[in-house]
This record gives C-alpha cells, sequence and structure tokens, in this order.
C-alpha cells in the first residue's frame, strides 16, 4: 500500500483541522463579513437592480402633457359625437327633401354634407383613440410614444394657428378662444417632449 493512501493504517496520521478556540476572534478572509461566535452567519446575497432601484416620478411638465392628452381626448369624443348626430340630421333631412319633392339639386347637397361631416366625425374619434393611447403609454413607453407626441402636439399648435387665422377674419371671438386652447395644449405638449426632462423620462431605464 501507498503511504499517500488515507485508507492506509501504516501511513502516517492525518493532521486534524483545530478546532475554532472559542474566546478569541476568528481570521476572516478579507471583504467577508465579520465572524460573531455564538450566531450563525447569514450568507451575502448579491444586490438585485429592482430591489436597489429608487422609485421614479414622472416629471411635472411630463404629467402636465399627460393630463391634456386626456383633456383633449374628451373634447374630441364630444366634438366626433356630435358630428355624428349632425350628419345623421342633415341625411335625414335630405330624405326627407327628396320624399317631398323627388330628387333634387338641395338633397344632393344635404347627402354629401352629411358624408363629409361623418368623415370629420370619425376622424376626431380617432385621433381621440390615440390621444387616450399617448397617455396611457407615458408610464412605460419610450423613445417612440415622446416623439409620437411631440409630433401631434405641434400638429395640434398647428391646427390652432389655423382656426385663428379663421377667426380672425370671421370676427369671431368663441373660434378666437376654441384657436388659442388648441395652440396653448399643443405647445406644451410639444415642449414636454423637447425638455430635457421629458427626453431622461422616456430614456430612463426599466427593470
Amino acid at each position: 500500500m501507498s503511504f499517500g493512501d488515507p485508507n492506509n493504517p501504516y501511513g502516517p496520521p492525518q493532521q486534524q483541522a483545530a478546532a475554532p478556540q472559542y474566546g478569541y476572534p476568528q481570521q476572516t478572509p478579507p471583504g467577508a463579513p465579520p465572524q460573531v461566535p455564538g450566531y450563525p452567519q447569514q450568507p451575502a446575497y448579491p444586490g438585485y437592480p429592482a430591489a436597489n432601484a429608487l422609485p421614479q416620478t414622472m416629471p411635472g411638465l411630463v404629467t402636465t402633457a399627460r393630463v391634456l392628452l386626456y383633456i383633449v381626448a374628451g373634447a374630441q369624443v364630444l366634438i366626433g359625437i356630435f358630428a355624428l348626430l349632425g350628419a345623421a340630421t342633415l341625411n335625414d333631412a335630405s330624405n326627407a327633401s327628396e320624399d317631398t319633392f323627388g330628387s333634387n339639386g338641395f338633397a344632393d347637397i344635404g347627402h354629401d354634407g352629411a358624408g363629409i361631416v361623418a368623415v370629420i366625425a370619425l376622424l376626431f374619434l380617432g385621433l381621440s383613440a390615440l390621444s387616450i393611447t399617448l397617455g396611457v403609454k407615458f408610464s412605460k413607453g419610450g423613445q417612440g410614444v415622446r416623439v409620437t407626441t411631440m409630433v401631434y402636439g405641434l400638429l395640434g399648435a398647428l391646427f390652432g394657428v389655423l382656426i385663428l387665422i379663421g377667426a380672425a377674419n370671421a370676427g369671431s371671438s368663441a373660434a378666437l378662444v376654441w384657436s388659442l386652447l388648441w395652440i396653448g395644449f399643443g405647445g406644451v405638449m410639444a415642449a414636454a417632449m423637447i425638455a430635457p426632462s421629458g427626453s431622461a423620462w422616456f430614456n430612463r431605464p426599466r427593470y
């Protein structure tokens, strides 16, 4: 038998590990937590990013843009509903004109007008769905949501400028107020997306 065999009875005695001596601090490897006699040591677990990450708060300007999107969506829904009602009323009036006087030019104009108003109503309802979707996506959306909202706000402000020009020519105070609202809402939404706080919010890390 070889003396290197641990089961060899004729080999040298095996060295026994020294029992820890109580009352004296034990040597610990560098970087390890200190050992306290009499208390079980807890294993060190690596930190997790989700556990260590601080809660993120949406910037105030971005929150304002989100609220404005919901307000615009509500206005668009109302416009769409009233436009649909107007299209239906105009179409019924055209049908009544045809029943009374037969096919005539006024009835044809009424049907064409009803179709145009219905298209406008569907456009506003579709835009309301876009406004709501963008507002919801502010929590977890990325650069796509930011760019879309910025373009959407700029187009809204441009639409307000066109209304303002028409209101100035017609001398309508109601249209003037409406145009200023569109310009203000669209400008704030675009500014919130262009601002550094808005860019940082949509570029933030997500765990």
